[in-house]
C-alpha cells in the first residue's frame, strides 16, 4: 500500500489569497486567470520548485467533471504524476475550482454590472 501524502498546509497558505482575488474578479477571464496562478503556485510547492509549469498545464473547466484540467504534458511528467496519484492534490485543486467556478457561475449571470465596471457610460456617476 502506497502512503499518501498531504498538501493541506499549501492550501491553508494559498486559501486566503485566493479567496480575495476571486472575490475581487471583475470578469470570468480574471477568475480562471487567478484559479490558474493558485494552482501553480501550489504545484510549485508541492513539487519544492522542481517543476517547470507552461501557460497551459492546468486550466479552469467550469463545465468539465472536476473543474479544472491538466494537460497530458504535465500528466507525463513522472516526478509530478506521482506526487498527483499519491497524495490530497486532486483534492486540493477540487475544491479550489469549486470555489472559483461558484464565482465564474456569478459573474456569468451578472454580465451587466460587470460590463458597466469595465465600460462605464461616460456623463453618470462613477463612470
Amino acid at each position: 500500500m502506497t502512503t499518501q501524502v498531504s498538501f493541506s498546509k499549501y492550501e491553508q497558505e494559498l486559501r486566503p489569497a485566493l479567496r480575495e482575488k476571486i472575490n475581487s474578479a471583475e470578469s470570468t477571464e480574471d477568475v480562471r486567470k487567478f484559479f490558474v496562478y493558485t494552482v501553480q503556485e501550489l504545484f510549485k510547492k508541492a513539487m519544492e520548485g522542481n517543476l517547470d509549469l507552461e501557460d497551459e498545464d492546468i486550466h479552469l473547466d467550469p463545465k468539465g467533471y472536476n473543474g479544472f484540467a491538466i494537460s497530458q504534458r504535465l500528466k507525463g511528467i513522472r516526478d509530478f504524476a506521482s506526487v498527483w496519484n499519491n497524495s490530497d492534490l486532486p483534492h486540493i485543486v477540487r475544491r479550489m475550482a469549486e470555489f472559483a467556478i461558484k464565482r465564474h457561475k456569478r459573474l456569468l449571470q451578472h454580465t451587466d454590472k460587470t460590463e458597466a465596471k469595465m465600460y462605464p457610460v461616460p456623463g453618470k456617476r462613477g463612470g
